[in-house]
């Protein structure tokens, strides 16, 4: 059923946005180590999971385009929660890795 649906679009953005929080967060402790190449690596991978999450979060925003009305749903909330945090934590990374070089030049 349309729920179903609903879920599994959600839980498909929150895991792709998980994987990349998580790939985000290992390129800032790379960084930190002055492992810039491994950082960057992470960061690429990390906007590509990124990416799925957004084709996913896509998909519902054309359907509600094309008259489809969604119901409200807590856990699509959460899946775009989810996806704005990632985004966020992607961007920080890519300063902290900036800053790290910077800092790794200066010593």
């Amino acid at each position: 059923d349309k729920m179903d649906e609903l879920e599994l679009v959600a839980f498909e953005i929150i895991s792709n946005v998980g994987m990349a929080k998580s790939l985000a967060i290992e390129a800032i402790r790379e960084a930190r180590a002055g492992n810039f190449e491994e950082a960057e690596k992470k960061v690429d991978e990390a906007k590509g999971f990124l990416l799925e999450g957004h084709h996913a979060h896509s998909g519902l925003i054309q359907n509600e385009a094309s008259g489809k009305k969604l119901e409200f749903s807590l856990i699509i909330m959460h899946a775009e929660d989810q996806l704005m945090s990632a985004e966020t934590i992607k961007d920080i990374a890519v300063e902290l890795i900036e800053l790290n070089k910077k800092i790794a030049n200066i010593k």
